[in-house]
């Protein structure tokens, strides 16, 4: 098996909420086959949401969107906060040296920046 990965999908509860958020973070160009799931383009791979999984969030996960600089971590957080998510660890200098903080969106799922 090759080492990649070509599709993450998220359970939603409410699909519409779901899309507004991500929208709101600023990105663009999803794709909605059915009123069940939307699909993402992200660089070489597919971001999905999808009712079809339950929608009851993944306490043990927690996904990673790596910035240039603590400024963008910044303003990621605002931006996230301002969609209707909760920053769940206020930006702060790591131990092992970098800029970093996380987020939940509506649905739960925790995303360090």
């Amino acid at each position: 098996m090759e080492q990649r990965i070509s599709l993450v999908t998220l359970g939603v509860r409410d699909l519409a909420r779901a899309r507004a958020f991500y929208e709101a973070l600023g990105w663009r160009g999803a794709q909605q086959p059915d009123d069940a799931i939307a699909f993402f383009q992200a660089g070489g791979m597919v971001f999905g949401l999808w009712t079809g999984l339950g929608g009851h969030g993944a306490p043990g996960i927690e996904l990673a969107h790596n910035v240039r600089s603590p400024s963008e971590v910044d303003n990621v957080l605002a931006a996230a906060l301002r969609a209707g998510g909760t920053v769940v660890r206020p930006a702060a200098h790591a131990d092992w040296g970098g800029y970093t903080g996380a987020f939940a969106d509506p649905e739960g799922y925790v995303w360090e920046v």
